[in-house]
């Protein structure tokens, strides 16, 4: 560890990187998230911590360092908080900054799982609650969210995708509203900075679950009210003044008297997405293009052997943790024995009998006599496979090959590195009569498949005339719908994509339709697609494409319709926003907290996506009453009949508009209510 930090280290000298030298790196971090486990290694955890610190510091980077999630870290390095909220945490040492290494802006999806995501309302107010609490620094995990190619996935059963709700997605586009709402916050909290960095916060309480702190040094003053109730919306009073507060939400005053946002009220627009699936138009051999529906006769095939093939194969007595043996060379090992049957075994009932199969996970495949007999997975909350399956035996000599398959290798926890993988055992026959363990056996050892070693996912190295394919038109992300296969990994032009699993199906239960953002969130808590697979699309960067003629490799577990596969694009269908009467205006309206400006009142902007597109048509508009999301919107019982007509006016034909909030723009269809404008555009 220390060769391996002092090389980063070196490395970021030698490139004038750090701030002591003019650059821009400010912080370094010395090991992540120990403090959660190091109580498991009692005084040698301590010792170990105290070590790292000293070294760190020793290296002489000239910047602070930083130890997250680790409430003991020496002077003088700042212990930091990772979490979905840091508001409550409190450094160490009073002199200490209050620093929020990572913001979870939502979960990772688990093969087998339901999709995880966060709520903008939520991230917002945990970013607006640090803040208001004294917080110093605040970053984002994850930000940008991504894709775990090939093998790369950080754990077991983590899926290929880490999107992980992130504020820019997986394909590199903006998530709306998260992102154009997390940057109203942060411009707001900036309008704050005179005051935030010129003194400590004060604390007012303003009822009950609702409390203001006020940030105050001569004449500069900002102030945050928050409404901590998950449930009632309350109207608070501070500095003589009335302010709306919805429940779960933190209203920003850069003046102490102006709100120029709330974090429950959204301004920025949101962005309807779809993948439009574009078929997989396949090359054949004449080049003639051939349609999806056709593609199956354009693909090559070859046959993986079961059991032992390669040469290095090693036998050995008994059975061998798969981590140690494979060394992560690959995600599969082969197990081989055999027996001699007489016919009278005490494990058998005729020429049947039951094998029993333990293994750590995480997925198992059985063959006899090289026929398939039966497989078995574990699940990102138990990687354990306990599989009992009936097997015909002849007279004679038996082979019995056994697969076993990682999916992902545990990365964290105390004691991770001796968690392992592989069949652990018992491996036994069983009948009416007697039991045949064949823990202790002699057993035959395969690192990894023929494929692999042959480089068949390699159209440069192999022989085979893969199955070909041109790249999709346009400059929109693109992904293969990998409906039809099993499991798996795809590779493009030699490229690993990543494992594929569209069989794995997330519970029946734990989804809901609309999630409410308010009160504490957590992993479990708002979830969507149950019932279906986990993963579908897998994206392909269009860095692994090539003009003209691509290859596409798969290696299927369990078999699959290649001919089902088909390529998809993302793109925006719809851009949107609903914004009330009693909204702030828009953040860009204010110019500074000291300047005082005539209020011009809420107003609902939308924008293209991409230069050089216009918005070529309203969808939908209403101000009154509207309900629903984005691109299934619907008029209330107050709606006024100008909506539409005022929105086009403003909106066709440019590539973004502004449409203030108000009754004097669209009149009052129903008076003493507070009404909100929804539009839906579509861009060309």
């Amino acid at each position: 560890m220390q060769r391996f930090t002092e090389k980063v280290v070196a490395t970021m000298k030698g490139a004038g990187l750090y701030a002591s030298q003019g650059g821009p790196i400010i912080l370094s971090q010395i090991e992540n998230e120990y403090g959660n486990i190091d109580a498991s290694y009692g005084a040698p955890g301590k010792s170990y911590i105290r070590w790292a610190a000293g070294m760190a510091v020793a290296l002489d980077t000239g910047v602070p360092w930083v130890m997250c999630q680790q409430a003991d870290t020496p002077a003088p390095l700042i212990n930091t908080c990772n979490g979905f909220y840091c508001d409550q945490f409190t450094p160490s040492l009073s002199s200490r900054p209050k620093l929020w290494t990572e913001n979870w802006s939502g979960w990772f999806l688990s093969f087998g799982g339901a999709v995880p995501y966060r709520p903008t309302e939520d991230l917002a107010f945990a970013v607006a609650r640090f803040y208001q609490r004294g917080g110093t620094l605040q970053n984002y995990y994850m930000y940008h969210g991504g894709t775990n190619f090939g093998r790369s996935s950080g754990g077991p059963f983590i899926s290929t995708s880490y999107d992980y709700d992130a504020p820019i997605d997986e394909y590199g586009l903006v998530r709306q509203p998260k992102w154009g709402h997390l940057r109203d916050v942060h411009k707001a909290i900036k309008m704050c900075e005179p005051a935030l960095i010129a003194t400590d916060p004060s604390y007012m309480s303003l009822g009950q679950n609702a409390e203001a702190h006020v940030y105050k040094a001569g004449s500069l003053c900002a102030a945050f009210l928050a409404n901590i109730d998950n449930q009632s919306d309350k109207t608070v009073t501070f500095n003589g003044k009335a302010y709306k507060l919805p429940a779960w939400s933190v209203s920003i005053l850069p003046d102490c008297k102006n709100v120029v946002l709330n974090t429950a009220q959204i301004n920025s627009q949101v962005a309807s997405t779809q993948m439009r699936n574009l078929g997989f138009s396949t090359q054949a051999s004449d080049g003639s293009s051939v349609e999806a529906e056709l593609a199956s006769s354009t693909w090559s095939y070859a046959v993986e052997p079961v059991g032992i093939t390669k040469e290095n194969a090693m036998t050995k007595p008994g059975l061998m943790e798969q981590i140690n043996t494979t060394a992560d060379a690959s995600d599969f090992l082969w197990y081989s024995t055999s027996i001699i049957v007489a016919g009278d075994e005490p494990y058998l009932n005729g020429s049947q009998s039951n094998l029993l199969v333990n293994s750590l996970g995480h997925v198992l495949q059985v063959f006899v006599n090289g026929k398939f007999a039966g497989s078995s997975k574990g699940s990102a909350t138990s990687s354990l496979i306990s599989l009992t399956t009936p097997v015909t035996l002849v007279p004679g000599k038996n082979k019995i090959d056994l697969l076993s398959a990682t999916v992902g290798l545990t990365n964290y926890g105390a004691f991770f590195d001796l968690v392992g993988a592989g069949i652990t055992g018992p491996v036994k026959l069983t009948g009416p009569k007697g039991t045949l363990d064949l823990s202790s056996a002699d057993w035959t050892y395969q690192i990894g498949l023929r494929g692999e070693d042959l480089h068949l996912y390699n159209p440069s190295e192999a022989s085979p005339e893969w199955s070909k394919f041109t790249t999709p038109a346009g400059d929109d992300p693109v992904a293969i719908d990998f409906t039809g296969m099993g499991k798996g990994e795809a590779w493009v032009n030699g490229q690993s994509i990543g494992r594929y699993w569209p069989t794995n199906i997330a519970p029946q239960s734990g989804c809901v339709n609309s999630c409410n953002y308010r009160g504490p969130y957590s992993a479990s808590k708002c979830q969507k697609k149950c019932g279906q697979p986990s993963q579908i699309l897998y994206h392909v960067p269009r860095s692994f494409l090539q003009p003209g003629s691509n290859d596409i490799v798969l290696f299927e577990q369990f078999g699959g319709d290649p001919s089902k596969i088909s390529f998809t694009t993302k793109q925006t269908e719809s851009v949107c926003a609903h914004v009330s009467e009693d909204h702030p205006d828009q953040i860009d309206s204010w110019i500074s907290p000291q300047q005082k400006l005539q209020r011009s009142g809420p107003a609902l902007r939308l924008e293209c996506p991409k230069e050089g597109q216009v918005i070529s048509s309203i969808k939908f508009a209403s101000f009154g009453t509207p309900s629903g999301t984005c691109g299934s919107y619907s008029h209330g019982e107050c709606s006024s009949s100008q909506a539409l007509a005022v929105a086009q006016e403003a909106c066709v034909g440019v590539s973004s508009c502004s449409v203030p909030v108000s009754a004097k723009n669209f009149g009052d269809p129903c008076r003493g209510v507070t009404k909100s404008l929804v539009v839906e555009a579509a861009c060309s």
